[in-house]
């Protein structure tokens, strides 16, 4: 049986943050950060940082991901006391699907450098909470091993309930590779309007 749910308010909030676009932001092409980059060989990352490095590394060029139908999301997210998220860019498709794979991430991170330039720092995975909890009434939402978090609703971002996993694959993040918020990203260079 599928979920029944009303999308309008994610395709409502990916059409009004398609005025990023109208607001001069800038893709980047460059494929590592200017200040170093995820680069420590003291840290052994997790099977799943590994997987999503497998299949995001071309979307390093936000032009090959912009090419294959991923939208943007939202502007830059800050964190409520510090560090941010990023530019979320999404497959619509996937987030109402209520499927959950390492290979298929639901959102792209960039964070905003300077000149309008974006750089991949990070994935999420996102389910909205109705349809996974009908087409999975007895599983909690997980990703090797890793449990995914509920945000409720309302929320910020003006959608469903909904279980979110961030992993930061391609930015050191002192908190952990499946924080929520990363110190090490800034909204700090966001195309003002």
């Amino acid at each position: 049986m599928k979920a029944s749910f009303n999308l309008a308010p994610l395709c409502a909030g990916l059409c009004a943050s398609l005025v990023l676009s109208a607001t001069g932001l800038a893709h980047d092409t460059h494929s590592s950060k200017e200040r170093g980059g995820f680069h420590d060989s003291r840290i052994k990352p997790s099977p799943l940082v590994e997987k999503v490095r497998a299949v995001t590394r071309r979307y390093g060029n936000i032009e090959v991901a912009i090419a294959e139908g991923w939208v943007p999301a939202t502007p830059c997210v800050s964190g409520p006391n510090s560090g941010a998220m990023g530019v979320h860019y999404v497959l619509p498709e996937r987030v109402g699907d209520a499927v959950l794979s390492a290979d298929a991430p639901e959102a792209l991170i960039y964070e905003p450098l300077p000149g309008g330039r974006l750089q991949l720092v990070g994935v999420e995975f996102i389910v909205i909470a109705e349809a996974w909890n009908t087409a999975n009434p007895s599983a909690q939402p997980a990703l090797d091993g890793h449990l995914l978090n509920l945000v409720g609703e309302p929320n910020r971002y003006r959608l469903p309930a909904f279980y979110e996993l961030h992993v930061w694959a391609w930015e050191h993040n002192p908190d952990g590779h499946f924080s929520d918020w990363n110190p090490s990203v800034s909204c700090d260079q966001q195309p003002t309007s």
